[in-house]
């Protein structure tokens, strides 16, 4: 303490007591260490040393370092500029410690800078107090040893978590770029599928375009065929009725042969209970009426009231007939009458509810062709049967 006594014997007690701050060459020596260590980054005191000198100090940090503390034990340009640097430095700190008058609240601001762990400005303001006398100052740079201690050890825990936390830098830095090569080939396939699609999206759209363009080109050679032959589309429904009316005939042809089948069954069964029964009386020929011969022939019926239609059907087909029906010319189209004609074997002429000119077409057609044509004023079934039952069925006969 021999430091402490001697700079104590510099300063008389009016100044001590005073309102002017320590200088830096003012306060003992023991003191400039700590100073220049915790106040001064290497970096920054190395450019304030190489400011005064003529040529540049050489030597590392350490040997920098003893130096500046060397210069500060006495006044000199070295010194008044490390006053202004630290002055300057902690200007903030140093209005913040101008306000404490007493040294206990001197002595709390400190322990509080230490709590904090903020001390580097707080340790000059409070060495440089006019109210630091040196029992405080000795207290003070005992503190701040324990506290380069401290943050001695706490800097080699950390420069131990410092080299963990590089090795798993390192360990992330690798995944992160094993992860940026996955990504980097998964958005190269992406973007060869993205290719992938868009050129079968335009392959596409050339097909759709192709497809409305020939598309355009059929109806186009349709209107024209269509302008071509007008009546084409009479043509195909006469067609598609010809089918209906050929699978209208096998059916009733097949329905025919099924009837016949059960005629003749019904027939030799009557014949041989006749046979078994001498007492039957014959009835007269007179009384009976004469039985039409319409069994697997064709019957055309031009004309009538539609609702009659089936009846009339009915009525012919109980007979054996095929029946056909044309409503002369009034719906279905006079070009399918001929064909009619032609297939029947009896044309039913329903003069009531015929157009003029089909009734000529049918008069005139039958008479050419020797077609038995049988007339009816009254379109009723009941006239339709009466009529028919009047007349006979030869395979070839004349117009009644």
């Amino acid at each position: 303490m021999c430091e402490h006594a001697t700079k104590d014997s510099c300063l008389g007690h009016d100044e001590a007591g005073g309102s002017r701050r320590r200088r830096i060459w003012e306060l003992p020596t023991n003191c400039h260490c700590p100073l220049i260590g915790v106040c001064l980054p290497l970096a920054m005191l190395r450019r304030l040393v190489n400011k005064l000198l003529v040529r540049p100090l050489e030597g590392d940090d350490y040997d920098v370092h003893v130096w500046a503390v060397h210069e500060c034990a006495v006044r000199n340009r070295m010194s008044e500029l490390l006053q202004r640097t630290l002055d300057e430095r902690f200007a903030v700190v140093l209005r913040q410690f101008r306000s404490l008058r007493d040294p206990a609240a001197l002595h709390a601001a400190w322990r509080q800078a230490v709590d904090r762990g903020d001390v580097a400005g707080p340790f000059w303001a409070t060495l440089t107090h006019p109210r630091c006398d040196l029992a405080m100052i000795e207290n003070v740079v005992r503190d701040m040893h324990m506290i380069q201690h401290q943050a001695g050890a706490s800097a080699r825990v950390d420069l131990g978590r410092f080299a963990a936390l590089q090795k798993e830098n390192a360990a992330l830095a690798r995944e992160l770029e094993q992860t940026r090569d996955k990504a980097t080939r998964a958005a190269d396939a992406r973007a060869r599928e993205l290719a992938r699609q868009t050129e079968q999206a335009a392959q596409l759209r050339a097909d759709l375009a192709q497809r409305d363009s020939t598309i355009d080109a059929l109806r186009r050679e349709l209107d024209a065929l269509q302008a071509a032959l007008p009546d084409l589309r009479d043509r195909e429904r006469l067609v598609r009725r010809v089918e209906e009316l050929e699978a209208r005939e096998q059916a009733l042809s097949d329905k025919m042969a099924q009837l016949r089948q059960r005629f003749a069954r019904e027939r030799q069964g009557a014949l041989a209970q006749a046979a078994s029964t001498p007492s039957a009386q014959p009835v007269p020929a007179a009384q009976t009426e004469p039985a039409l011969d319409l069994a697997d022939k064709t019957v055309l019926c031009v004309g009538g009231r539609s609702g009659n239609v089936p009846n009339y059907r009915e009525l012919l087909e109980r007979e054996g007939a095929r029946f056909m029906h044309h409503d002369g010319g009034l719906e279905q189209a006079s070009e399918l009458l001929d064909t009619s004609l032609a297939a029947a074997d009896l044309v039913i002429c329903q003069t009531g509810c015929i157009s003029h000119q089909a009734y000529w077409r049918v008069k005139d057609f039958c008479k050419r062709n020797g077609k038995r044509c049988v007339f009816v004023d009254n379109p009723s079934t009941s006239s339709l049967s009466v009529r028919l039952r009047k007349v006979a069925m030869p395979v070839a006969g004349s117009v009644a």
